[in-house]
């Protein structure tokens, strides 16, 4: 399939002079086609599609539209080995880590399309009128949740599938009934068109309107800037760093009317290590630390950047077998030369602590754009006094904190910033210091695990993924599992409205099976 480099702007096509190359990090080269960089006008036009787009589409029938998020699964499918193996030249990813990402990206599609005909996400609800209650008669009121409008998406360095062009955020977004305009990530330009090419096929395919999906490509300070502020978009998704989402949150609220950015940031997702845990599985655990950090190259969001265990020579053999196991980690390819310079520089900087210890590294880079990795120990009484050792350095680089005590590991706790994750390796006889914990852990993450650890999202419909800031803007929410889309819906109130008015989820008996709360009583319409 030949990729040109071209702008997507609903069905329009369109080629721009000022042009960027991919990268390949594992040869540090540019190869390959020139892609296009979107200008203000660019951005503006796909904003203008979408806005067009939205009345149509936000009403078409529930069957139409998870329709084509199924058809988009499919033509994501049939685009077959080309699309793994440009993605593993732009990012560095490993075919098998990109196949099952392929896997995940179309499941998830067609996991938002049974949401949609499921219905229950539209929150009905029917207050039947009551003309005889006194002193004053009660109006029929009936409610369901309404697609927001046009959103920006944001592609993600480290999935160039399952949280880029056709992601979670988009796949969301199009379910709830909004037009999508995706700002593509430059680290996979190719892999970007090449799944926008399928969207585009599959709003071909299934009468979809103009406008329904566009996606641009160049600088953030433009683009991305210009996405957000226009008027017509309603919401942003975003997964990156902490001062891109910052920069987006501000440019959001800035606006005469503004908007929310979901933004995911930053999490270093402490794993902590209870006492009869670490003295009946410390081995095991040490060994199972060190493949979680180093799968993907850390380049997770929910890579363990932090471990906490009480100090003792329980924890002390832990870092042992740990320092150990890390001596055969092979460098890895990281995804861009900008992410990999800046984990070595993340990573110099813990080492220059002085009351940081390094416990061990892996093996030595032997090429370009490839992360070391490496653990770190500190104490509890450092890590609390110095708010820089809780920083995340994304990439293979995580910190052990050692403890003085039960009281000082949940004071290291309470300190930190909200997390994604909160691990806890426990045995039974754990159980009652792990419930003075919890309660601390749910005001801090998203996802609490035991006896895991937490690379790895599993797509579903009790999935959080999501967390106080800074692990996301809005820790209510959460950018994994069918949750999602309530990130672009509101709620609408109906008053006395006459039958033939009322949304027709809304009249009399017809639910269609969907969950509806009916004069405060829940049942399947």
């Amino acid at each position: 399939m030949t990729i040109t480099g071209e702008l997507f702007l609903g069905s329009k096509r369109v080629a721009r002079d000022d042009q960027f190359q991919a990268y390949d990090p594992a040869t540090g080269a540019l190869f390959g086609e020139g892609f296009s960089k979107g200008t203000k006008e660019d951005a503006e036009e796909a904003c203008a599609r979408a806005a067009e787009a939205f009345p149509i589409y936000s009403a078409l029938p529930l069957e139409q539209r998870a329709g084509f998020l199924d058809a988009i699964a499919d033509e994501i499918e049939a685009l077959g080995d080309e699309l793994l193996e440009r993605g593993s030249r732009e990012t560095g990813l490993p075919i098998a880590r990109l196949t099952g990402e392929r896997g995940r990206t179309c499941g998830q599609l067609r996991l938002f399309a049974k949401e949609v005909r499921d219905g229950a996400w539209q929150q009905l609800r029917i207050d039947h009128a009551d003309p005889a209650r006194a002193p004053v008669p009660k109006p029929d009121l009936r409610l369901r949740t309404v697609p927001v409008g046009p959103v920006v998406v944001f592609g993600a360095s480290n999935f160039p599938l399952a949280f880029s062009t056709a992601g979670g955020d988009t796949a969301s977004a199009l379910a709830a009934g909004c037009p999508v305009i995706v700002k593509a990530h430059q680290a996979h330009p190719g892999t970007a068109e090449l799944v926008a090419l399928a969207i585009v096929r599959a709003a071909e395919k299934t009468g979809m309107p103009d406008g329904v999906f566009s996606m641009v490509s160049g600088s953030g300070q433009v683009i991305g800037t210009t996405l957000v502020a226009d008027p017509r978009v309603q919401a942003v998704g975003f997964t990156g760093s902490r001062s891109g989402g910052t920069a987006l949150m501000k440019v959001a609220q800035q606006r005469p009317q503004p908007i929310p950015v979901y933004a995911e940031m930053s999490s270093i997702n402490p794993v902590v290590l209870m006492s009869e845990a670490l003295k009946n599985r410390g081995e095991a655990l040490a060994k199972g630390y060190v493949g979680s950090l180093s799968m993907g190259a850390g380049q997770f969001c929910t890579n363990p950047g932090l471990v906490l265990g009480i100090d003792g020579p329980e924890l002390d053999a832990f870092l042992d077998i740990a320092g150990d196991a890390l001596l055969g980690t092979p460098a890895q390819v990281m995804l861009s030369d900008g992410i990999h310079k800046a984990y070595e520089e993340g990573r110099a900087k813990l080492a220059s602590s002085p009351a940081v210890t390094l416990v061990g590294e892996g093996q030595e880079p032997d090429g370009p754009t490839r992360g070391r990795a490496a653990i770190f120990a500190v104490s509890g009484k450092d890590f609390i006094a110095d708010p820089a050792h809780a920083h995340e350095v994304f990439g293979m680089s995580s910190v052990v904190v050692k403890c003085a005590n039960a009281d000082e590991l949940a004071e290291v706790l309470s300190k930190l910033e909200g997390q994604l994750t909160a691990t806890l390796q426990i045995d039974e006889g754990d159980y009652a210091d792990a419930r003075k914990l919890i309660p601390v852990l749910e005001r801090t993450v998203g996802r609490i695990l035991c006896n895991g650890w937490p690379t790895g999202v599993e797509v579903g419909h009790a999935m959080v993924h999501g967390g106080p800031f800074p692990a996301t803007s809005d820790g209510r929410t959460t950018s994994v599992g069918t949750l999602a889309i309530h990130r672009f819906l509101r709620p609408v109130s109906y008053q006395d409205f006459p039958e033939a008015l009322l949304p027709e989820a809304l009249r009399e008996g017809n639910q269609q099976g969907a969950l509806t709360r009916i004069d405060g009583a829940w049942t399947v319409g």
